[in-house]
C-alpha cells in the first residue's frame, strides 16, 4: 500500500479487523518492517492512503484491487484457499453497482488454475462477464520480510498474468515507477512461477549446506568452495541448464556427481539432495520410454544419438539407454546423427555404445530422409543444423515427439507435434 500510495496511486486498504483499519486511518503502520512506519506515515500525511472494512467502499472509486490474504498449508499440503474466495466473493457482490471495468489482481500465492475460480465465482455472483466487465489476473510478489520497500522498488521483474490485453494495460500503469522489466504473460505461467522460485531457492540452499557438509568433514573451508563456485556466472549462477527437456549425460555429470555422492557415503554424511538427482534423472528417461509406447508406434526414428548436439560422444548418452529398451520392447528403431560414425570410434567411447546396443550398425545411419521416411514417430533428440527444415515438410500422418525444444522452428507443422515438458 505504502509504495503505491508514495508512487501517485490512490490506494485504499480493506482488512475486516477494526484495529488495522483504524491502524492506517491514524497513519500507523500495521506489520513491524524496515522503513514501513515513516511511508505509512508520510503516505497518509499527503492524502494518498485510507483504509475501511467495506469492500464496496473501495472498489467503486479504484480501478483495480489485489487480493493479497494468506494461503497456509492444509495438513495434506494442499493451500487452504478459502480467504482468497471469500474476498473475490465480497468484491464480486461490489461489483454490481459497478458500471466502470475493474481488474482483480490475484497478488496471493495460489495454485495454477486458481484465477480461472477466481473468475467464475465473480461472473456468478456479479453477473458481470469476465474479460468484459472485469478482469482477474495473476500478479505474484516477490518481496522478501525485512527488505520489502526495497523489493518493491528494485524487483527482478514485475510479472503479470492476463488473458486480455486491457487488463494487462491497466497493470502495466499500476507499475509504470518501477524500472525493472514488466513481463505479461498467461495467469497460469504467472501463478506457479512463485513455486518454481522458491523451490529453487530451497534447492539452492540445501545443496550449499550438503556441500558444506562434505566439506567440514574432509577440512576444508566449504565458504571458500561456494565463494569460488558463485564467481562462475557463466554455468554456475546463470542460466545455463535451466530449461526444461531431457535428461543430462556425458562423461562428466554423471561421473563426478556419483563421486561426490560416493565422498559423502566413505564418511557417513547423508546427502538426500544429491542422492536423488541422479534418480530424477533415470526417472526422465522413463518418462521418455513410458511416452513412446503409449503412442504405439512399431516405427520410431532418432535423430540424434550422442548425449549432445555437436559431437560424437556416446558414454552416459541418455536416449542410448532409452533406445536399449525400446529394442528389447521390440520397436523397430532408425538413429540419424551425423556426428557418430562408428568406424571412427575409440576407446571408451566405442566399448560404451556397444556394450548397450552391440548390433548398433544396424540401425544408424547418416541418411536423414531414410530415418524420417522409415519411422511413423520421429523422436528429436539433438537440435542438428538441417532437421528442422526437414522435419516441417514431412506428411502430417508422421507424430514429431520433441525432446530438444525445436518446435519453434517447426510453426508451419500441421501433424501432431509433442514437447517433452511444453
Amino acid at each position: 500500500m505504502g509504495c503505491l500510495a508514495k508512487a501517485g496511486h490512490q490506494v485504499i486498504g480493506v482488512d475486516p479487523q477494526p484495529q488495522k483499519v483504524e491502524f492506517i486511518n491514524k497513519g500507523r503502520a500495521t506489520i513491524i518492517e524496515n522503513g514501513i512506519d515513516e511511508l505509512i506515515a508520510e503516505q497518509h500525511r499527503a492524502g494518498n492512503i485510507s483504509a475501511t472494512t467495506i469492500v464496496a467502499d473501495a472498489i467503486q472509486g479504484t480501478e483495480a484491487s489485489f487480493i493479497c490474504v494468506g494461503t497456509p498449508s492444509t495438513p495434506t499440503g494442499h493451500l487452504d484457499l478459502d480467504a482468497v474466495f471469500k474476498v473475490a466473493g465480497e468484491i464480486a457482490k461490489a461489483l454490481i453497482g459497478k458500471r466502470d471495468r475493474h481488474v482483480v489482481a490475484v497478488r496471493s500465492t495460489v495454485l495454477p488454475g486458481t484465477g480461472d475460480r477466481v473468475a467464475k465465482l465473480i461472473e456468478e455472483v456479479s453477473g458481470r462477464k469476465n474479460g468484459v466487465d472485469f478482469a482477474v489476473v495473476s500478479n505474484p510478489e516477490f518481496l522478501r520480510e525485512g527488505t520489502s520497500i526495497e523489493d518493491f522498488h528494485s524487483p527482478p521483474f514485475t510479472l503479470v498474468g492476463s488473458d486480455f490485453a486491457w487488463s494487462t494495460e491497466v497493470m502495466r500503469n499500476v507499475y509504470t515507477m518501477i524500472g525493472a522489466e514488466f513481463i505479461a504473460t498467461t495467469p497460469r505461467v504467472a501463478e506457479i512461477m512463485k513455486y518454481a522460485c522458491n523451490s529453487f531457492h530451497a534447492l539452492k540452499i540445501t545443496f550449499a549446506n550438503e556441500v558444506g557438509n562434505i566439506c567440514k568433514k574432509l577440512e576444508i573451508d566449504a565458504r571458500e568452495v561456494m565463494r569460488i563456485f558463485c564467481l562462475d556466472t557463466k554455468l554456475n549462477v546463470s542460466k545455463a541448464y535451466l530449461k526444461p527437456g531431457f535428461a543430462y549425460g556425458g562423461s562428466c555429470l554423471p561421473k563426478d556427481l556419483k563421486a561426490l555422492r560416493t565422498i559423502a557415503h566413505d564418511h557417513y554424511i547423508e546427502c538426500p539432495l544429491l542422492e536423488s538427482v541422479g534418480q530424477s534423472n533415470e526417472q526422465q528417461k522413463e518418462r521418455v520410454c513410458d511416452q513412446i509406447q503409449r503412442l504405439r508406434k512399431q516405427n520410431v526414428g532418432f535423430l540424434g544419438l550422442s548425449f549432445k548436439a555437436g559431437t560424437d560422444d556416446l558414454r552416459e548418452s541418455p536416449i542410448v539407454d532409452v533406445i536399449e529398451r525400446l529394442l528389447g520392447k521390440g520397436i523397430n528403431v532408425r538413429i540419424y546423427d551425423p556426428h557418430v560414425h562408428l568406424s571412427q570410434l575409440t576407446g571408451a567411447n566405442k566399448n560404451y555404445i556397444l556394450q548397450k546396443i552391440p548390433f548398433i550398425a544396424r540401425f544408424i545411419t547418416n541418411d536423414l530422409s531414410r530415418v524420417i521416411g522409415d519411422s511413423e514417430l520421429i523422436v528429436v533428440v539433438n537440435r542438428e543444423a538441417g532437421v528442422a527444415e526437414a522435419l516441417a515438410k514431412i506428411p502430417t500422418e508422421k507424430i514429431i515427439y520433441d525432446l530438444a525444444d525445436l518446435g519453434r522452428n517447426l510453426k508451419d507443422f500441421e501433424g501432431s507435434y509433442i514437447g517433452i515438458a511444453w
